[in-house]
């Protein structure tokens, strides 16, 4: 073969590997623009699905925040009761009390169930602590007892006792709130209860329920 026809091949092998070198240039800059194309939707598609999750939860908590703040349909309420300790009967406005000056120990209210009535003056100062005092009398059936008793007892900051000179056979009461039923599977008590166990009428949130008279 010539020299002409050597220099003929070598600029073909040139030609070639540079045409290869092209080739694999735009190949690589196609998978760039894949590869972010593919990012922007992923992170699009993430960003998107974030503030979808952050709108939904605002929008439970508001709805959440809203249910708060309506008052539990039926209850009671009183303002400015007396916060004193005394040691002394106390003649209160309403039975079972709300409120109002009371005993300085409190009554145990880590979800414990008495069998019998119990010291007023006590579970009044439980309710300034954030507790729900669930009273009945002989009226309510013995299955809303039981009932009852079995959700106090697996509620913190409640407590729960009979109470003979009450109107309702179910009475459930907070600190300025209170709220009678004639059954515990009335939806209202679960309301009350999760609206009013440390709820925002507390005078004193996250005071103690334990360490006071047990009985």
């Amino acid at each position: 073969m010539g020299s002409a026809g050597a220099k003929a091949q070598r600029a073909a092998r040139r030609a070639k590997i540079e045409e290869q070198r092209r080739a694999e240039a735009a190949r690589e800059r196609r998978n760039r623009i894949i590869t972010v194309t593919l990012s922007g939707v992923i992170v699009a598609g993430l960003v998107g699905g974030l503030w979808y999750f952050i709108q939904d939860n605002q929008k439970k908590e508001d709805a959440k925040a809203a249910a708060a703040a309506e008052p539990v349909s039926g209850e009671k309420s009183w303002k400015d009761l007396g916060r004193d300790h005394v040691t002394t009967p106390v003649d209160y406005k309403m039975a079972p009390a709300t409120g109002g000056n009371h005993h300085p120990t409190w009554m145990n209210c880590d979800g414990d169930v008495y069998a019998e009535e119990i010291g007023e003056t006590n579970a009044v100062h439980s309710m300034e602590h954030g507790a729900v005092w669930v009273t009945y009398n002989d009226k309510a059936p013995e299955k809303d007892v039981s009932a009852l008793k079995d959700r106090v007892e697996k509620t913190p900051y409640t407590l729960m006792s009979p109470y003979a000179a009450q109107s309702s056979p179910i009475t459930l009461s907070a600190w300025g709130k209170q709220l009678n039923v004639k059954t515990a599977d009335d939806p209202r008590v679960s309301q009350f209860l999760e609206k009013y166990v440390q709820g925002a009428q507390t005078p004193e949130q996250g005071a103690a329920c334990t360490g006071g008279k047990p009985a």
